[in-house]
């Protein structure tokens, strides 16, 4: 009993997020709601879960297809017109949340019915139990199963040639160093995939000097740089490239202005601690030689991912439209 007792006992406490015990396991504090796939009456959308791996169950997707279409998105009744295709990475700080979460897919099927596309939401091992670069290598993955057309959905109905990265807060940072995988390593897949966007809300980057307004605060800096000790612990430190784009060196603006894409669309938001390094990504792409296009989102007066949080305020409406025409216009 004694011992039994003893493997109970707490390893780490990280609220609000997550508790680990001495066992081995892991008790997350928010983020464990899910729903299931299927058709959603208000928006027409369609969506399966698909394991990437029969012999797996992570990494996996949740995938969402229009099911209305207007007659001017049909082809002809024997060959539909091509979707173009969102790989989605979702936030949580690489522990909490999932491809299942409410909150995603309440977000996902209204991005796919109002942008026409096709979605493929990712969902990754997470931390503690499985570190970065976990995470990263589950989402490359996915991103080279969308390139080989493995679901009849993508095969039938995705455009190959407009693929889209997206993630919020972690799943931003994902969404960058995917696309950084992409400029290093040969994407595979059919011929004709290619990444034509970047869409990044609130993404987490950090560093070890505060920049621009950023929060001098030491417990608020400690707070974040601590979860990134603790999700990858094999880190160089807070100026790790990964959470650090902006890093000195061959890591820094010379390896921005590789980014594998046309478009780079940054969100951030007024109160939000994150938001300082958003907007220095986008002033670091625009010197790095980096020669797409970069559109900033700086939303007054909301804080961290307040669009999945209340995405019917009118300012989570606005950014939805941006988003949306991000699609038509590239």
């Amino acid at each position: 009993m004694a011992s039994e007792d003893a493997a109970d006992e707490v390893a780490v406490e990280f609220f609000p997020l997550f508790r680990s015990y001495k066992s081995g396991r892991v008790e997350r504090l928010l983020g464990t709601s899910v729903v299931p796939p299927g058709l959603d009456p208000d928006t027409s959308v369609l969506s399966k879960d698909v394991p990437l791996h029969p012999d797996s169950p992570l990494p996996s997707a949740r995938l969402y297809l229009p099911q209305t279409l207007d007659d001017d998105d049909e082809v002809s009744e024997t060959k539909p017109k091509l979707l173009p295709v969102l790989v989605y990475f979702h936030g949580g700080g690489f522990v909490i949340e999932s491809a299942e979460s409410p909150t995603y897919h309440s977000y996902l099927n209204a991005l796919a019915s109002r942008a026409r596309i096709l979605v493929v939401s990712v969902e990754y091992r997470r931390a503690p139990e499985h570190p970065l670069p976990a995470a990263y290598d589950d989402s490359w993955a996915a991103l080279r199963w969308v390139a080989a057309r493995a679901d009849p959905w993508l095969a039938e109905r995705g455009d190959l040639a407009r693929v889209f990265l997206a993630g919020d807060s972690a799943g931003g940072n994902i969404a960058h160093n995917v696309a950084m995988r992409v400029a290093a390593e040969d994407l595979g897949g059919d011929e004709g995939a290619r990444i034509e966007g970047l869409i990044l809300a609130h993404p987490w980057f950090w560093g070890k000097e505060p920049i621009g307004e950023e929060t001098r605060d030491p417990v608020r800096r400690e707070w974040t740089e601590r979860l990134w000790k603790t999700v990858c612990p094999g880190t160089e430190g807070i100026d790790d490239p990964r959470i650090n784009p902006m890093a000195e060196g061959e890591a820094g603006l010379e390896r921005l202005g590789k980014l594998p894409c046309e478009t780079v669309m940054v969100a951030v938001a007024e109160k939000d601690m994150l938001s300082e390094r958003g907007r220095a990504y986008c002033e670091g792409l625009k010197k790095s030689g980096w020669g797409g296009r970069v559109e900033l989102l700086d939303i007054e007066g909301e804080d961290h991912v307040f669009h999945l949080l209340n995405p019917n305020c009118d300012k989570a409406k606005d950014m939805m439209d941006r988003v949306v025409a991000l699609f038509s216009s590239s």
